[in-house]
């Protein structure tokens, strides 16, 4: 069974008078430990498609299922509660808490939801992830003190902080020089690999694309093209 599901997904916004239709009709199945990259260029509904997978817009017509739920039966407070325990985020801006450390960054998504980590246990994993994407020795700095690329892994941390089964990663190497990009976006298919984490990246980098194992192509709201690696 998929993972996530999408059948006939539209989205339309109004815009003044009219209508801008972003998203016109995509159906994907993705299943549970893909790599996927969702391409294509700005205003092609790469963003719109991945938050309405992460529960933070809704279709304007068709299903959105999240492990066999239709998201459409969840309440809001039912919404909030799979999108915390399903589903890490990391964006392009980085969105870190400049008052916060590395270490207090990761920590804080444990720290919003009922607690299912000891203390113990919860120091034990987030010192493992700050090891697994290399910044060990910048644990007790602060966003500002950090690169570009080392506030992309505290953020990829972050996402992974809860053990969700699907991280949505929007153009997360857009903010990035391209050697950094890569850089990062193996960090994530070593973490799809070992962990089976399902990742979600949207991308108009035609260099970053390559690394997918699924690569769904978007132009003008509609899917375009859909290839799996191997297929």
């Amino acid at each position: 069974m998929a993972i996530i599901s999408m059948r006939d997904v539209k989205k339309t916004y109004p815009l003044g008078k009219t209508e801008v239709q972003a998203v016109r009709g995509v159906s994907v199945e993705i299943m549970e430990g893909d790599f996927i990259s969702i391409a294509g260029a700005s205003g092609s509904g790469k963003t719109t498609i991945l938050n309405m997978i992460g529960c933070i817009d809704v279709p304007t017509d068709g299903i959105v299922e999240i492990d066999g739920t239709d998201t459409r039966t969840l309440n809001d407070n039912q919404i909030t509660d799979l999108r915390h325990r399903f589903i890490g985020f990391i964006f392009q801006s980085f969105n870190l808490i400049p008052v916060l450390n590395v270490y207090e960054n990761i920590e804080f998504p444990l720290l919003l939801g009922a607690a299912t980590m000891g203390r113990s246990e919860r120091k034990a994993w987030i010192d493992y992830l700050i090891e697994q994407v290399g910044l060990g020795q910048w644990r007790t700095h602060k966003p500002n003190e950090l690169s570009g690329g080392q506030r992309q892994r505290v953020a990829i941390a972050r996402a992974l902080v809860t053990k969700p089964k699907v991280v949505l990663a929007d153009e997360p190497t857009a903010n990035l020089d391209s050697k950094t990009g890569e850089q990062i976006i193996e960090l994530m298919k070593k973490i799809n690999s070992e962990q089976n984490t399902t990742f979600i990246f949207s991308t108009h980098d035609a260099g970053i694309v390559g690394i997918a194992d699924h690569v769904i192509r978007l132009r003008d709201g509609l899917v375009i093209e859909e290839t799996r690696r191997g297929s």
